[in-house]
Parts: structure tokens; C-alpha cells; sequence
């Protein structure tokens, strides 16, 4: 407890010298103002990211991990000039107070994990493209996050970022239809560490206005490296095919239908020594209320069902997706799902009162075979952004074991200045 007091005292400190410092809501979004104005000119913009997290972890047979790492990502984007534009950002992480966690590289296996190591790392250096019309050509290490990010995406939750060497096409030329396309050579992982991989991938989006999109995705992942490639050697190298529609229609004024349904296959590709056919579906159904009068305002529930298929053993994986968002903020279910699979049937209800985001999410867990009772988990979260460019975040995640892994509690006290 006194070290949650103690990082939300200096949360609070740091608030309090922000508000001292702008004087009123005007005065402070007026100096916002200009330090944005003065990151920016004819020469180009400067980017600035800072991130303060505390982040406690009670995990049954291991002790209690905290730690309050800080996070500065520090970005220059240059003019366009004939078409090219470049971008280079170096992100560092680091424990400001508190560094009692295990955080997968310090050797601290006595305590339970949280995944963010004190690095420093060239996070992105990339060259644009642009002179045919609506197509885009990007080269070098980038955040790639596509549809959902359920299957590639930066894992911006991370204090460390996962982000791509890698070259990727944009067109969108043709009406209401979108062409991606990229080609991977190396990941930087949320661990800072490089893993090599020959890895193409072609994502095709169609949309209809009033009713939704429809994508159609290929994804083929050969790692070069058995000893950074899944549970097994070369265990993530696969292909995968899918199909996605997600979408809204609006039942009366004010009251919005939301749908998504998807459905992919995956199997083994290039060294992968497993033959296996897994399958995944996703099903989410549920109801928006944009917006309102009351202080209550855009309030959305929704009921969903997601299965990670498993085959001869194997299940079906998303090693370049986000998995924090979707299957639990306890993170009992990683890149590397279970090999019986897994059943996530998940209720979310969001809101904002008074300026506060709130988001509450239940899940049951189950095994996709032999019908294992895996756990339940409850998670929520507030959150209340300040000005233009400052969050704070509250969050909480308990995951309560039956037949998979042990009961988890997660804490966190975030707060974020971005410009």
C-alpha cells in the first residue's frame, strides 16, 4: 500500500505543477498550445511521449512485484520534400523509485513479471513515399496496426513498443476499397529484443457506407530463429487466412447496432515441424448510445465470443497481435496461447461520467479441447484525459484460476503527457 501512495503522490505532484503552472482550464490549454506550436515549424516537428506507470502484480506463489518504470519516447518528423518525408524516434524505459519485479531479463525470477525492462532503443526510422496518388510506400522500422490489431500492432500497452523492419504499401485509389501490404524482416519485441523473420503479409479492406467493412487477410510468418519462435522451435511460423466484417447501423436516433464477426485458419509454414489446422472465430454483438445529455454519456454494452482452435496439440497463435486488449488486462493469455486452445465468452459495458472513461469487462475462460475450465476474470478501468495532452489512468485486473495457471491481481496508476 505505501508504495501505490507514494506513486500517487508524485502522480499528484506532478498534477499539481501543472495546474499551478497554467493557472485556469484556458491559461493551461493555451500553453499547451504553445509548446505545441513551438515542437513545430517549416522545420519539420519534434514528438514528445512521456508515460509514468505504477504497476502491481500479486501472483500466487511468487512475490509481489512493483515497479514504476517511465517511458519517454522522443520522435523527429521532417518536412515532405518531393514526396519524402522521414521519421526517427529512440524510446527509453526506466524504474523511477520502485524496481521489485521481475521483468523477464533482470534475473529477479522471485517475483512476479511485469514486462518492462529498462532498455533504450531506436523505436522507429522510417522513409515515405508519397507522390502517386493515394498510395503510400513506407520503409524501415514502423508501427504497423491493422483492422483490430488482433493480429499485427505496435503492443502499445507495453512501456516498450513493438514495432517492425519492414517495408509497406498503402493504396487506396480504388472508391471505398483499401490495399496493405508489407513485407517483414525483424521485430523489435515489447522485450527489446530482435527477432529475424522473412515474413509477407496482404491485408484487403472493402467498405460500404451505413453498413461496415469486409476484409480479407493472408499473413504468412517464417522466423529465422528456432530459439525466438514459440513454445516449440519455429512453433509461431505459419500461415494464416481470414475473413472479417465489423461494422454499425443505426436503430433509431441516438441508438446505434454494433456488429463483428471473423473468421481465420491457420496452419504450419516453412521450419514448423507441427501439422495442424486451427481455427479462430470471433462473434461480438452489442449496443451504443454516442451520445447524451446526462452525465452519463456514450454508453456502449457488448457481448462477444472468441476461440482459439486447437489441432493435433497445437492452437491456433497470435505472436504479432495485441493480446492485453482482448483476452484479459491479468495477461494470463499471451502470444502463446494454451496448446488446447482457448473459449473467451467476454461481456464489456463503457461509459463516461463527468469526463471519467470507464470501461468494466468480464470474461470466462475455457479450453477449446477436452473442456477445460480455465478461469474467470473481472477488469476495470478509468481513465480521464486533462487539457489536450494529459491522461491519467487507473486500472484493475483479477484473474481467478480453476484449471490454468494461478489467481492473479494487477493494479495500475498511469499518467501520460503527449505532444
Amino acid at each position: 500500500m505505501y508504495d501505490i501512495v507514494k506513486a500517487g503522490f508524485f502522480t499528484w505532484t506532478i498534477f499539481t505543477v501543472l495546474a499551478m503552472t497554467g493557472g485556469s482550464v484556458i491559461a493551461a490549454e493555451n500553453r499547451e498550445d504553445k509548446i505545441s506550436k513551438a515542437l513545430q515549424g517549416d522545420w519539420g516537428q519534434i514528438k514528445a511521449n512521456l508515460r509514468y506507470r505504477f504497476e502491481q502484480v500479486k501472483q500466487d506463489g511468487l512475490k509481489t512485484a512493483k515497479g514504476d518504470p517511465v517511458r519517454l519516447r522522443l520522435g523527429y518528423l521532417s518536412p515532405r520534400f518531393t514526396g519524402f518525408q522521414v521519421y526517427a524516434e529512440v524510446l527509453g524505459n526506466t524504474p523511477v523509485f520502485i524496481d521489485d519485479y521481475n521483468d523477464t531479463s533482470n534475473g529477479k525470477t522471485e517475483y512476479a513479471v511485469i514486462g518492462d525492462p529498462d532498455e533504450v532503443a531506436l523505436n522507429q526510422g522510417w522513409l515515405t513515399f508519397e507522390t502517386i496518388p493515394d498510395t503510400m510506400l513506407k520503409g524501415g522500422r514502423q508501427k504497423i496496426a491493422w483492422d483490430n490489431e488482433r493480429f499485427i500492432c505496435p503492443a502499445n500497452w507495453r512501456q516498450m513498443e513493438q514495432t517492425f523492419d519492414s517495408i509497406t504499401l498503402l493504396n487506396s485509389s480504388l472508391g471505398n476499397f483499401t490495399f496493405k501490404a508489407a513485407y517483414l524482416w525483424n521485430v523489435l519485441t515489447t522485450a527489446n529484443q530482435e527477432v529475424n523473420m522473412q515474413s509477407p503479409l496482404i491485408n484487403l479492406k472493402y467498405s460500404i457506407s451505413d453498413i461496415g467493412s469486409f476484409v480479407g487477410y493472408g499473413y504468412w510468418l517464417d522466423y529465422d530463429d528456432p530459439d525466438d519462435s514459440g513454445p516449440f522451435e519455429y512453433a509461431y511460423s505459419s500461415q494464416t487466412f481470414g475473413l472479417r466484417f465489423n461494422g454499425s447501423a443505426s436503430i433509431t436516433d441516438g441508438l446505434k447496432l454494433l456488429y463483428t464477426a471473423e473468421y481465420a485458419g491457420q496452419s504450419e509454414y516453412r521450419d514448423n515441424p507441427k501439422d495442424f489446422s486451427a481455427d479462430y472465430y470471433s462473434v461480438i454483438g452489442g449496443l451504443s448510445a454516442p451520445a447524451g445529455d446526462s452525465l452519463l454519456k456514450n454508453i456502449s454494452g457488448k457481448i462477444g465470443y472468441e476461440v482459439f482452435g486447437s489441432d493435433n496439440g497445437v492452437s491456433f497463435q497470435t505472436p504479432l497481435g495485441a493480446n492485453h486488449k482482448f483476452n484479459g488486462w491479468a495477461d494470463i493469455f499471451g502470444k502463446t496461447k494454451p496448446a488446447s486452445g482457448l473459449r473467451d465468452l467476454f461481456g464489456s459495458l463503457s461509459t463516461s461520467i463527468g469526463g471519467v472513461k470507464v470501461d468494466l469487462v468480464y470474461h470466462d475462460f475455457q479450453a477449446d479441447a477436452g473442456g477445460g475450465d480455465y478461469g474467470t476474470e473481472f477488469d476495470v478501468k478509468l481513465a480521464r484525459k486533462f487539457w489536450k495532452n494529459y491522461t491519467v489512468l487507473i486500472s484493475y485486473a483479477t484473474y481467478n484460476a480453476d484449471e490454468f495457471k494461478t489467481d492473479t491481481e494487477k493494479f495500475w496508476l498511469q499518467l501520460t503527457v503527449d505532444f
